[in-house]
């Protein structure tokens, strides 16, 4: 386990190296260092200067304060930089600020984030990733990327998936993107925002196996995984047991979604499964009849009830029951029946 720091102290010997108010101030809420981050627009009118001259000032001290990180001159930065590269080392050459926030600070909030991004921003032997809409703010090593081949690595392994085109083990996606060490790859991974995982499989996060957004969707990941037919009860504890990021829904509301999703087809009584499992929606009655048509010609009743059991979960008595009482089946001899002419 890592060992914790004060993600303030650094920041405040960090900012005492800057020789003016103003510029320190820029610097704390550009980056969120105390309070939220606030754009150039914000400070500008908050300094009395324009945006511009906010920019060029904020530019202007970021490019000293790496210069000092390269010179060793800056408070705390090389016992943090060395602390960070053991991180990256066993996290698979690319880390997470979030994941550097959970290891090395007590309460990992935001703030503690932006000052984390801030500090390993200036250190030399690190190239850091900014948060956008593509990519979480994430760390490596310099000596194996730069910005611009960290970003082409995770793009690759994005289009590697998106060609693969369903959810798959990192090892499998590994092996199709050509990465030899799992845990890299899986980092990679990991960085991205078009990606995501769950119970192990990665893939796209508009795709619902990986990402399910509502109770349909989390109730189709459930039958796709158990690869079998369930009872709504048994789905809404799958349900509760799982590792979606919302769970705690009723079963009436799960029993509601099988009802109306067109790819649920209830095959007994409670009992659903996956349309593309080869299942069509309706009644015993309709099945038997699709039975008796398919076949056009009569059928023992041992034949029909042994058809009708491969696509609907339920007793042979019901079938049974529905062949002498529905007048849509004759009997033509014993135990043998066809669809009748009416």
């Amino acid at each position: 386990m890592s060992e914790k720091i004060s993600t303030k102290n650094l920041v405040n010997g960090v900012l005492q190296s800057i020789d003016h108010d103003r510029e320190r101030e820029i610097v704390s809420r550009r980056f969120g260092l105390f309070e939220r981050k606030e754009t150039l627009e914000q400070i500008g009118e908050l300094l009395s200067i324009t945006r511009e001259r906010v920019r060029q000032l904020e530019k202007a001290v970021i490019q000293k304060l790496k210069a000092a990180g390269e010179q060793h001159k800056l408070a705390g930065i090389d016992d943090f930089q060395t602390q960070i590269l053991a991180i990256v080392k066993s996290s698979g050459q690319v880390v997470r600020i979030s994941e550097l926030a959970n290891r090395l600070v007590e309460d990992p909030n935001r703030i503690e984030q932006s000052r984390l991004a801030f500090l390993c921003g200036l250190c030399p032997d690190l190239v850091l990733i900014s948060d956008d809409d593509t990519f979480y703010a994430c760390v490596a090593d310099r000596q194996q990327y730069s910005e611009k081949s960290l970003k082409e690595a995770i793009g690759n392994i994005t289009k590697t998936i998106s060609k693969i085109g369903e959810p798959k083990p990192i090892e499998y996606i590994a092996k199709q993107a050509g990465i030899a060490d799992i845990k890299h790859a899986k980092a990679l991974a990991g960085a991205s925002k078009l990606l995501t995982s769950l119970n192990g499989q990665w893939g796209l996060v508009k795709w619902p196996l990986v990402n399910p957004k509502n109770i349909r969707d989390k109730i189709y990941v459930i039958l796709k995984e158990n690869g079998r037919h369930m009872h709504f009860n048994e789905i809404a504890e799958a349900i509760k047991s799982s590792e979606f990021k919302r769970k705690d829904v009723t079963t009436q509301a799960i029993h509601n979604e099988l009802i109306k999703d067109k790819r649920f087809v209830l095959i007994g009584r409670g009992i659903y499964a996956l349309k593309e499992w080869g299942y069509e929606k309706g009644t015993v009655a309709d099945i038997i009849s699709q039975v008796l048509r398919e076949a056009n010609q009569p059928l023992h009743r041992d034949e029909i009830v042994k058809r009708v059991l491969k696509s609907r979960f339920v007793k042979e008595t019901t079938i049974l029951l529905n062949l002498q009482g529905k007048p849509q089946f004759r009997r033509v001899a014993k135990a043998t029946y066809e669809l009748s002419d009416d």
